[in-house]
Protein backbone atom coordinates (compact mmCIF):
# COMPACT_ATOMS: atom_id res chain seq x y z
CA UNK A 1 0.00 0.00 0.00
CA UNK A 2 1.13 3.70 -0.51
CA UNK A 3 1.88 5.22 2.89
CA UNK A 4 0.15 8.20 3.73
CA UNK A 5 2.84 11.23 3.56
CA UNK A 6 0.51 13.88 5.43
CA UNK A 7 0.22 16.00 1.96
CA UNK A 8 -3.82 15.89 1.93
CA UNK A 9 -3.72 17.65 5.26
CA UNK A 10 -6.27 20.30 5.58
CA UNK A 11 -7.18 20.49 2.25
CA UNK A 12 -10.82 20.33 1.29
CA UNK A 13 -12.60 17.39 -0.93
CA UNK A 14 -15.38 17.23 -3.02
CA UNK A 15 -16.34 13.70 -4.03
CA UNK A 16 -18.91 12.55 -5.89
CA UNK A 17 -20.58 9.25 -5.47
CA UNK A 18 -18.63 8.68 -2.61
CA UNK A 19 -21.14 6.82 -0.68
CA UNK A 20 -19.49 3.53 -1.46
CA UNK A 21 -16.95 1.99 -4.17
CA UNK A 22 -13.91 4.05 -5.41
CA UNK A 23 -15.13 6.92 -4.43
CA UNK A 24 -15.76 6.36 -0.53
CA UNK A 25 -12.32 4.73 -0.89
CA UNK A 26 -10.86 7.85 -1.83
CA UNK A 27 -12.36 9.45 1.17
CA UNK A 28 -10.68 7.38 3.45
CA UNK A 29 -7.32 7.36 2.11
CA UNK A 30 -7.25 11.22 2.29
CA UNK A 31 -9.30 11.29 5.35
CA UNK A 32 -5.65 9.55 7.03
CA UNK A 33 -4.10 12.73 6.47
CA UNK A 34 -6.85 14.48 8.03
CA UNK A 35 -8.81 16.08 5.16
CA UNK A 36 -11.82 17.44 5.20
CA UNK A 37 -14.42 15.36 2.60
CA UNK A 38 -17.58 16.28 1.17
CA UNK A 39 -19.56 13.18 0.02
CA UNK A 40 -22.07 14.41 -2.41
CA UNK A 41 -24.19 11.12 -2.93
CA UNK A 42 -27.58 10.04 -3.93
CA UNK A 43 -28.15 7.54 -0.87
CA UNK A 44 -29.41 8.80 1.46
CA UNK A 45 -31.53 5.78 2.75
CA UNK A 46 -30.70 2.23 3.07
CA UNK A 47 -30.93 0.33 0.00
CA UNK A 48 -31.66 -3.48 -0.26
CA UNK A 49 -28.71 -4.42 -2.73
CA UNK A 50 -26.71 -1.71 -2.22
CA UNK A 51 -23.94 -1.23 0.54
CA UNK A 52 -23.86 1.98 2.37
CA UNK A 53 -25.30 5.50 2.81
CA UNK A 54 -23.89 8.93 2.73
CA UNK A 55 -24.37 8.94 6.54
CA UNK A 56 -22.52 5.27 7.24
CA UNK A 57 -19.47 6.84 4.49
CA UNK A 58 -19.23 10.06 7.10
CA UNK A 59 -19.25 7.84 9.77
CA UNK A 60 -16.40 6.00 8.09
CA UNK A 61 -14.76 8.71 7.18
CA UNK A 62 -14.56 10.39 11.10
CA UNK A 63 -13.53 7.33 12.13
CA UNK A 64 -10.39 7.07 9.58
CA UNK A 65 -9.50 11.03 10.84
CA UNK A 66 -10.98 13.14 9.02
CA UNK A 67 -13.87 15.73 8.56
CA UNK A 68 -16.65 15.25 6.96
CA UNK A 69 -19.82 17.00 5.33
CA UNK A 70 -22.36 14.59 3.59
CA UNK A 71 -24.53 15.89 1.29
CA UNK A 72 -27.80 14.58 -0.33
CA UNK A 73 -27.32 15.08 -4.03
CA UNK A 74 -27.58 14.61 -7.52
CA UNK A 75 -25.57 15.71 -9.74
CA UNK A 76 -28.04 16.12 -12.67
CA UNK A 77 -29.90 18.64 -10.40
CA UNK A 78 -28.39 22.34 -10.97
CA UNK A 79 -29.28 23.44 -7.53
CA UNK A 80 -28.67 20.24 -5.46
CA UNK A 81 -25.02 20.81 -6.66
CA UNK A 82 -25.01 24.07 -5.98
CA UNK A 83 -26.25 24.18 -2.36
CA UNK A 84 -23.73 21.29 -1.62
CA UNK A 85 -20.74 23.34 -3.28
CA UNK A 86 -21.94 26.41 -1.13
CA UNK A 87 -22.40 24.62 1.96
CA UNK A 88 -19.10 22.87 1.78
CA UNK A 89 -17.71 26.63 1.31
CA UNK A 90 -19.27 27.74 4.08
CA UNK A 91 -18.65 24.70 6.51
CA UNK A 92 -14.98 24.19 5.56
CA UNK A 93 -14.07 27.86 4.21
CA UNK A 94 -13.13 26.73 0.41
CA UNK A 95 -12.72 23.52 -1.90
CA UNK A 96 -8.77 22.30 -3.15
CA UNK A 97 -9.77 19.18 -5.14
CA UNK A 98 -13.13 17.67 -6.94
CA UNK A 99 -12.88 14.27 -7.64
CA UNK A 100 -15.30 13.06 -10.25
CA UNK A 101 -16.22 9.66 -9.25
CA UNK A 102 -20.24 8.97 -10.35
CA UNK A 103 -21.27 7.77 -12.90
CA UNK A 104 -23.45 5.23 -14.54
CA UNK A 105 -23.06 2.29 -16.85
CA UNK A 106 -25.30 0.35 -19.27
CA UNK A 107 -23.62 -1.78 -21.44
CA UNK A 108 -26.11 -2.83 -24.28
CA UNK A 109 -25.93 -1.81 -27.90
CA UNK A 110 -27.42 0.77 -29.87
CA UNK A 111 -30.79 -1.01 -30.80
CA UNK A 112 -31.44 -2.11 -26.64
CA UNK A 113 -30.69 0.81 -25.58
CA UNK A 114 -33.41 2.72 -24.31
CA UNK A 115 -33.44 6.58 -24.27
CA UNK A 116 -34.19 6.79 -20.66
CA UNK A 117 -30.74 4.92 -19.99
CA UNK A 118 -28.98 7.09 -22.51
CA UNK A 119 -30.61 10.22 -20.83
CA UNK A 120 -29.13 8.43 -17.29
CA UNK A 121 -25.71 7.87 -18.67
CA UNK A 122 -24.87 11.03 -20.26
CA UNK A 123 -26.77 13.03 -17.66
CA UNK A 124 -24.77 11.90 -14.77
CA UNK A 125 -21.38 10.92 -16.80
CA UNK A 126 -20.93 13.63 -18.92
CA UNK A 127 -23.04 16.70 -18.20
CA UNK A 128 -22.84 15.57 -13.96
CA UNK A 129 -19.19 15.83 -14.73
CA UNK A 130 -19.35 19.44 -16.69
CA UNK A 131 -21.81 20.79 -14.26
CA UNK A 132 -20.26 19.96 -11.22
CA UNK A 133 -16.68 21.29 -12.20
CA UNK A 134 -18.27 24.37 -13.48
CA UNK A 135 -20.28 24.98 -9.91
CA UNK A 136 -16.96 24.11 -8.14
CA UNK A 137 -14.26 25.45 -10.21
CA UNK A 138 -14.45 29.38 -9.24
CA UNK A 139 -13.29 27.87 -5.59
CA UNK A 140 -10.60 25.91 -6.82
CA UNK A 141 -8.87 28.91 -8.24
CA UNK A 142 -8.69 30.30 -5.14
CA UNK A 143 -7.37 27.00 -3.71
CA UNK A 144 -3.34 26.85 -2.95
CA UNK A 145 -3.46 23.30 -4.70
CA UNK A 146 -6.52 22.84 -6.99
CA UNK A 147 -6.90 19.70 -8.80
CA UNK A 148 -9.79 17.82 -10.59
CA UNK A 149 -9.63 14.31 -10.98
CA UNK A 150 -11.83 12.57 -13.43
CA UNK A 151 -12.27 8.40 -12.95
CA UNK A 152 -12.11 8.34 -16.94
CA UNK A 153 -10.36 6.17 -19.36
CA UNK A 154 -8.06 7.17 -22.35
CA UNK A 155 -9.16 8.33 -25.26
CA UNK A 156 -9.03 5.04 -27.32
CA UNK A 157 -10.39 5.53 -30.14
CA UNK A 158 -10.45 1.50 -31.43
CA UNK A 159 -14.28 0.94 -32.88
CA UNK A 160 -14.22 -2.34 -30.38
CA UNK A 161 -15.63 -0.03 -27.27
CA UNK A 162 -17.92 1.27 -29.49
CA UNK A 163 -19.87 -1.51 -31.11
CA UNK A 164 -21.10 -2.90 -28.25
CA UNK A 165 -22.42 -0.42 -25.58
CA UNK A 166 -21.82 3.05 -27.97
CA UNK A 167 -23.84 5.36 -25.54
CA UNK A 168 -22.02 4.09 -22.50
CA UNK A 169 -18.50 4.63 -24.33
CA UNK A 170 -19.93 7.67 -25.56
CA UNK A 171 -20.90 9.12 -21.68
CA UNK A 172 -17.47 7.95 -19.77
CA UNK A 173 -15.31 9.40 -23.03
CA UNK A 174 -17.36 12.47 -22.10
CA UNK A 175 -15.89 12.99 -18.77
CA UNK A 176 -12.35 12.35 -20.26
CA UNK A 177 -12.97 14.82 -22.95
CA UNK A 178 -13.60 17.35 -20.13
CA UNK A 179 -10.33 16.62 -18.94
CA UNK A 180 -9.06 17.03 -22.06
CA UNK A 181 -10.50 20.58 -22.67
CA UNK A 182 -10.32 21.69 -19.44
CA UNK A 183 -6.86 20.87 -18.73
CA UNK A 184 -5.73 23.12 -21.35
CA UNK A 185 -8.25 25.74 -20.58
CA UNK A 186 -7.22 26.22 -17.17
CA UNK A 187 -3.34 25.39 -17.23
CA UNK A 188 -1.25 26.97 -14.90
CA UNK A 189 -4.17 27.38 -13.05
CA UNK A 190 -5.50 23.92 -12.13
CA UNK A 191 -4.66 20.85 -12.57
CA UNK A 192 -7.26 18.36 -14.25
CA UNK A 193 -6.26 14.76 -14.53
CA UNK A 194 -8.28 11.54 -15.38
CA UNK A 195 -7.19 8.22 -13.40
CA UNK A 196 -8.53 4.66 -14.72
CA UNK A 197 -8.03 1.06 -13.60
CA UNK A 198 -5.62 -1.23 -15.34
CA UNK A 199 -7.90 -4.48 -13.88
CA UNK A 200 -11.85 -5.01 -13.03
CA UNK A 201 -12.22 -3.36 -9.73
CA UNK A 202 -14.85 -4.97 -7.19
CA UNK A 203 -17.93 -2.36 -6.38
CA UNK A 204 -21.16 -3.01 -6.24
CA UNK A 205 -21.32 -2.00 -9.72
CA UNK A 206 -19.35 -5.02 -11.08
CA UNK A 207 -20.41 -7.64 -8.68
CA UNK A 208 -24.23 -6.92 -10.34
CA UNK A 209 -23.12 -6.47 -13.57
CA UNK A 210 -20.37 -9.20 -13.81
CA UNK A 211 -22.14 -11.44 -12.16
CA UNK A 212 -21.49 -14.52 -9.97
CA UNK A 213 -17.23 -15.41 -9.48
CA UNK A 214 -16.52 -12.03 -10.75
CA UNK A 215 -14.86 -10.94 -7.48
CA UNK A 216 -11.70 -13.28 -7.54
CA UNK A 217 -11.02 -12.12 -10.64
CA UNK A 218 -10.94 -7.91 -9.40
CA UNK A 219 -8.87 -5.54 -7.09
CA UNK A 220 -10.26 -3.78 -4.11
CA UNK A 221 -10.96 -0.34 -4.56
CA UNK A 222 -7.57 0.31 -2.23
CA UNK A 223 -5.34 0.46 -5.36
CA UNK A 224 -7.61 3.01 -7.01
CA UNK A 225 -7.30 5.47 -4.11
CA UNK A 226 -3.68 4.79 -3.47
CA UNK A 227 -3.30 5.97 -7.16
CA UNK A 228 -5.83 8.76 -6.58
CA UNK A 229 -3.50 10.15 -3.46
CA UNK A 230 -0.26 9.98 -5.44
CA UNK A 231 -1.91 12.07 -8.21
CA UNK A 232 -3.74 14.26 -6.05
CA UNK A 233 -0.16 14.64 -3.72
CA UNK A 234 1.49 16.29 -7.27
CA UNK A 235 1.68 20.67 -7.92
CA UNK A 236 -1.22 22.17 -10.31
CA UNK A 237 1.42 22.35 -13.25
CA UNK A 238 1.11 18.22 -13.30
CA UNK A 239 -2.17 18.09 -15.51
CA UNK A 240 -3.83 16.98 -18.94
CA UNK A 241 -2.48 13.45 -18.01
CA UNK A 242 -4.59 10.13 -18.12
CA UNK A 243 -2.99 8.12 -15.97
CA UNK A 244 -3.64 3.93 -15.06
CA UNK A 245 -3.75 3.26 -11.49
CA UNK A 246 -0.59 0.64 -11.80
CA UNK A 247 1.34 2.73 -13.65
CA UNK A 248 1.35 5.22 -11.08
CA UNK A 249 2.36 3.16 -8.42
CA UNK A 250 5.04 1.86 -10.13
CA UNK A 251 6.01 5.55 -10.51
CA UNK A 252 5.76 5.87 -7.06
CA UNK A 253 8.37 2.61 -6.00
CA UNK A 254 4.71 -0.06 -5.57
CA UNK A 255 5.81 -3.49 -6.35
CA UNK A 256 3.46 -5.66 -4.82
CA UNK A 257 0.26 -5.87 -6.27
CA UNK A 258 -1.21 -8.87 -5.27
CA UNK A 259 -2.11 -7.05 -1.86
CA UNK A 260 -4.76 -5.17 -4.22
CA UNK A 261 -6.55 -8.73 -5.38
CA UNK A 262 -9.11 -9.58 -3.98
CA UNK A 263 -7.84 -13.23 -4.41
CA UNK A 264 -4.42 -12.93 -4.26
CA UNK A 265 -2.18 -15.30 -7.15
CA UNK A 266 -5.77 -15.30 -9.21
CA UNK A 267 -5.87 -14.32 -12.86
CA UNK A 268 -6.73 -10.56 -13.26
CA UNK A 269 -9.84 -9.45 -15.32
CA UNK A 270 -8.70 -6.19 -17.52
CA UNK A 271 -10.55 -3.30 -17.34
CA UNK A 272 -12.18 -1.69 -20.46
CA UNK A 273 -11.22 1.07 -23.04
CA UNK A 274 -7.20 -0.11 -22.53
CA UNK A 275 -5.34 -2.59 -25.20
CA UNK A 276 -7.07 -5.52 -23.96
CA UNK A 277 -10.02 -6.94 -27.10
CA UNK A 278 -13.55 -7.30 -24.91
CA UNK A 279 -14.16 -10.92 -26.36
CA UNK A 280 -11.16 -11.34 -24.38
CA UNK A 281 -11.96 -10.25 -21.09
CA UNK A 282 -15.31 -12.31 -21.42
CA UNK A 283 -13.42 -15.06 -22.54
CA UNK A 284 -11.05 -14.46 -19.43
CA UNK A 285 -14.31 -13.67 -17.42
CA UNK A 286 -16.03 -17.44 -18.28
CA UNK A 287 -12.57 -19.45 -18.35
CA UNK A 288 -12.41 -18.56 -14.44
CA UNK A 289 -15.87 -19.00 -13.31
CA UNK A 290 -17.94 -15.76 -13.82
CA UNK A 291 -20.93 -15.53 -15.40
CA UNK A 292 -21.08 -12.08 -17.51
CA UNK A 293 -24.33 -10.48 -16.87
CA UNK A 294 -22.87 -7.49 -18.80
CA UNK A 295 -21.31 -10.03 -21.58
CA UNK A 296 -22.63 -7.92 -24.79
CA UNK A 297 -24.25 -10.30 -27.13
CA UNK A 298 -22.59 -10.96 -30.78
CA UNK A 299 -23.96 -9.10 -33.58
CA UNK A 300 -27.14 -11.39 -35.30
CA UNK A 301 -26.48 -9.75 -38.57
CA UNK A 302 -25.47 -12.10 -41.02
CA UNK A 303 -22.42 -10.54 -43.05
CA UNK A 304 -23.48 -12.21 -46.08
CA UNK A 305 -26.36 -13.68 -47.58
CA UNK A 306 -27.95 -16.97 -49.43
CA UNK A 307 -29.02 -19.49 -47.83
CA UNK A 308 -26.90 -19.47 -45.26
CA UNK A 309 -27.64 -16.27 -44.34
CA UNK A 310 -31.33 -16.75 -44.81
CA UNK A 311 -31.40 -19.88 -42.64
CA UNK A 312 -29.79 -17.97 -39.76
CA UNK A 313 -32.08 -15.02 -40.12
CA UNK A 314 -34.85 -18.15 -39.64
CA UNK A 315 -33.11 -19.45 -36.95
CA UNK A 316 -32.64 -16.37 -35.05
CA UNK A 317 -36.62 -15.55 -35.66
CA UNK A 318 -37.30 -18.30 -32.89
CA UNK A 319 -34.58 -18.57 -30.30
CA UNK A 320 -35.51 -17.31 -27.20
CA UNK A 321 -34.78 -17.87 -23.53
CA UNK A 322 -36.79 -21.15 -23.29
CA UNK A 323 -35.37 -22.70 -26.61
CA UNK A 324 -31.72 -21.94 -24.89
CA UNK A 325 -32.86 -23.39 -21.44
CA UNK A 326 -34.22 -26.81 -23.48
CA UNK A 327 -30.71 -27.30 -25.49
CA UNK A 328 -27.48 -25.73 -23.68
CA UNK A 329 -25.45 -25.68 -26.19
CA UNK A 330 -23.04 -23.84 -28.27
CA UNK A 331 -22.47 -24.61 -31.75
CA UNK A 332 -19.86 -24.06 -34.16
CA UNK A 333 -19.79 -24.43 -38.50
CA UNK A 334 -17.01 -24.53 -40.35
CA UNK A 335 -18.57 -24.72 -43.73
CA UNK A 336 -17.08 -25.38 -47.18
CA UNK A 337 -18.51 -25.04 -50.73
CA UNK A 338 -20.39 -22.09 -52.26
CA UNK A 339 -20.76 -20.26 -49.27
CA UNK A 340 -17.91 -20.92 -47.13
CA UNK A 341 -17.28 -19.43 -43.79
CA UNK A 342 -17.51 -19.78 -40.10
CA UNK A 343 -21.31 -19.72 -38.65
CA UNK A 344 -22.16 -20.03 -34.44
CA UNK A 345 -25.32 -21.01 -32.59
CA UNK A 346 -25.48 -20.11 -29.13
CA UNK A 347 -28.27 -21.93 -27.23
CA UNK A 348 -26.28 -21.66 -24.03
CA UNK A 349 -26.31 -17.92 -22.65
CA UNK A 350 -29.17 -15.25 -22.04
CA UNK A 351 -32.09 -15.59 -25.03
CA UNK A 352 -29.38 -17.07 -27.19
CA UNK A 353 -27.79 -15.66 -30.51
CA UNK A 354 -26.43 -17.03 -34.06
CA UNK A 355 -24.78 -15.43 -37.12
CA UNK A 356 -21.36 -15.21 -39.05
CA UNK A 357 -18.13 -15.18 -37.53
CA UNK A 358 -16.83 -17.12 -34.11
CA UNK A 359 -19.04 -18.30 -31.41
CA UNK A 360 -18.96 -15.80 -28.43
CA UNK A 361 -17.63 -18.97 -25.39
CA UNK A 362 -16.08 -22.34 -25.99
CA UNK A 363 -17.80 -24.22 -28.67
CA UNK A 364 -19.66 -27.61 -27.52
CA UNK A 365 -19.71 -29.29 -30.59
CA UNK A 366 -17.97 -28.09 -33.83
CA UNK A 367 -19.19 -29.15 -37.06
CA UNK A 368 -17.45 -29.34 -40.50
CA UNK A 369 -19.52 -30.01 -43.32
CA UNK A 370 -20.74 -28.28 -46.95
CA UNK A 371 -22.62 -25.26 -46.75
CA UNK A 372 -25.05 -26.85 -49.11
CA UNK A 373 -25.89 -29.74 -46.72
CA UNK A 374 -26.06 -27.56 -44.10
CA UNK A 375 -28.22 -25.45 -45.51
CA UNK A 376 -30.63 -28.87 -46.34
CA UNK A 377 -30.22 -30.24 -42.71
CA UNK A 378 -31.91 -27.00 -41.05
CA UNK A 379 -34.59 -27.60 -44.12
CA UNK A 380 -35.25 -30.93 -43.03
CA UNK A 381 -34.31 -31.88 -46.80
CA UNK A 382 -30.94 -34.28 -46.18
CA UNK A 383 -31.68 -37.82 -46.64
CA UNK A 384 -30.65 -40.58 -44.75
CA UNK A 385 -28.14 -42.05 -46.88
CA UNK A 386 -26.29 -38.53 -46.70
CA UNK A 387 -26.59 -37.94 -43.28
CA UNK A 388 -24.69 -41.08 -42.77
CA UNK A 389 -21.53 -39.08 -43.99
CA UNK A 390 -22.05 -36.76 -40.87
CA UNK A 391 -21.75 -38.78 -37.58
CA UNK A 392 -23.64 -36.92 -34.40
CA UNK A 393 -23.82 -33.78 -36.24
CA UNK A 394 -27.67 -34.53 -37.53
CA UNK A 395 -28.15 -35.35 -33.68
CA UNK A 396 -27.49 -31.69 -32.88
CA UNK A 397 -28.67 -29.86 -35.93
CA UNK A 398 -31.90 -31.93 -35.55
CA UNK A 399 -32.13 -31.41 -31.74
CA UNK A 400 -31.68 -27.74 -32.34
CA UNK A 401 -34.29 -27.39 -34.77
CA UNK A 402 -36.63 -29.39 -33.18
CA UNK A 403 -36.36 -26.94 -29.97
CA UNK A 404 -36.30 -23.72 -32.00
CA UNK A 405 -39.47 -24.91 -33.43
CA UNK A 406 -41.17 -26.20 -30.11
CA UNK A 407 -40.47 -23.19 -28.25
CA UNK A 408 -42.35 -21.36 -30.95
CA UNK A 409 -45.46 -23.49 -31.19
CA UNK A 410 -45.11 -22.81 -27.58
CA UNK A 411 -45.10 -19.42 -27.48
CA UNK A 412 -46.97 -18.63 -31.06
CA UNK A 413 -45.09 -16.05 -33.26
CA UNK A 414 -44.61 -13.54 -30.48
CA UNK A 415 -41.48 -11.20 -29.43
CA UNK A 416 -38.60 -12.82 -27.17
CA UNK A 417 -39.59 -11.45 -23.93
CA UNK A 418 -36.69 -9.00 -22.81
CA UNK A 419 -33.76 -10.47 -20.95
CA UNK A 420 -32.65 -7.96 -17.92
CA UNK A 421 -28.96 -8.24 -17.52
CA UNK A 422 -27.85 -6.82 -13.49
CA UNK A 423 -29.81 -4.25 -12.36
CA UNK A 424 -29.08 -1.17 -10.91
CA UNK A 425 -31.37 1.54 -9.16
CA UNK A 426 -28.81 4.15 -11.02
CA UNK A 427 -27.61 5.55 -8.00
CA UNK A 428 -24.65 7.15 -9.59
CA UNK A 429 -23.40 3.44 -10.05
CA UNK A 430 -24.37 2.02 -12.62
CA UNK A 431 -27.61 2.00 -15.10
CA UNK A 432 -30.53 -0.59 -15.61
CA UNK A 433 -29.54 -2.67 -18.30
CA UNK A 434 -31.86 -4.07 -20.58
CA UNK A 435 -31.23 -6.85 -22.55
CA UNK A 436 -32.33 -7.49 -26.34
CA UNK A 437 -35.86 -7.66 -27.27
CA UNK A 438 -36.02 -9.01 -31.04
CA UNK A 439 -38.47 -9.55 -33.72
CA UNK A 440 -37.95 -12.20 -36.40
CA UNK A 441 -40.48 -14.56 -38.93
CA UNK A 442 -39.93 -17.52 -37.80
CA UNK A 443 -41.18 -21.22 -39.41
CA UNK A 444 -44.33 -22.93 -38.70
CA UNK A 445 -44.13 -25.31 -36.03
CA UNK A 446 -43.99 -29.36 -36.93
CA UNK A 447 -45.74 -31.18 -33.98
CA UNK A 448 -44.86 -34.76 -33.01
CA UNK A 449 -46.31 -37.84 -34.43
CA UNK A 450 -46.17 -36.94 -37.57
CA UNK A 451 -47.84 -39.84 -40.00
CA UNK A 452 -50.45 -40.99 -41.73
CA UNK A 453 -52.98 -40.22 -38.32
CA UNK A 454 -52.49 -36.51 -39.35
CA UNK A 455 -52.59 -35.64 -43.08
CA UNK A 456 -54.51 -33.30 -44.01
CA UNK A 457 -56.96 -33.67 -47.04
CA UNK A 458 -55.71 -32.77 -50.62
CA UNK A 459 -55.51 -29.41 -51.45
CA UNK A 460 -57.70 -27.70 -54.12
CA UNK A 461 -56.20 -27.79 -57.00
CA UNK A 462 -53.52 -25.25 -57.86
CA UNK A 463 -52.50 -24.66 -54.25
CA UNK A 464 -49.26 -25.91 -52.68
CA UNK A 465 -49.46 -28.62 -50.40
CA UNK A 466 -49.73 -28.49 -46.66
CA UNK A 467 -46.79 -30.41 -44.54
CA UNK A 468 -48.19 -32.75 -41.97
CA UNK A 469 -49.24 -31.62 -39.00
CA UNK A 470 -48.61 -27.78 -40.14
CA UNK A 471 -52.22 -26.44 -39.29
CA UNK A 472 -53.42 -23.70 -37.02
CA UNK A 473 -55.31 -26.99 -35.07
CA UNK A 474 -52.04 -28.69 -34.70
CA UNK A 475 -50.37 -25.35 -32.84
CA UNK A 476 -51.58 -26.62 -29.09
CA UNK A 477 -50.06 -30.08 -29.66
CA UNK A 478 -46.00 -29.07 -29.97
CA UNK A 479 -44.42 -30.51 -26.53
CA UNK A 480 -42.37 -28.25 -24.44
CA UNK A 481 -38.85 -28.02 -25.21
CA UNK A 482 -36.76 -30.71 -24.48
CA UNK A 483 -33.54 -30.92 -22.86
CA UNK A 484 -31.34 -33.46 -26.16
CA UNK A 485 -27.99 -35.17 -25.99
CA UNK A 486 -25.03 -32.96 -27.36
CA UNK A 487 -22.52 -34.73 -29.90
CA UNK A 488 -19.03 -33.43 -29.61
CA UNK A 489 -17.01 -33.98 -33.03
CA UNK A 490 -13.42 -34.72 -32.65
Amino acid sequence: MLQNSGKLAGCTLFITGASRGIGKAIALKAARDGANVVIAAKTAEPHPKLPGTIFTAADEVEAAGGKVLPCVVDIRDEQQIGAAVQKAVETFGGIDILVNNASAINLTGTLETPMKKVDLMLGINLRGTYLTSKLVIPHLLKSRRPHILNLSPPLNLNPVWFKNHTAYTMAKYGMSMCVLGMAEEFRGQIAVNALWPRTAIQTAAMDMLGGDGIGKQCRTADIMADAAYAVLSKPKDYTGHFLVDEDVLKEHGVKDFDQYAVQPGHPLLPDFFLDEAPETLVQQMEQHGATPAFKAPPSDTPLSGGPIGNTFDIIRGVINEDVVKATQGVYRFDLSGDHSGVWFLDLKSGSGSAGQGEPPAKADVVMTMDSGDFAKMFAGELKRREARRLPGAVSMVTAARCACRAAEADHGLHDGEAAHQGRHDARHQAGEADGPHEQGQAVRPRPPGRGPAHRAEPPPTGQRPRPPGRGPAHRAEAPPPRRFQLYVLP
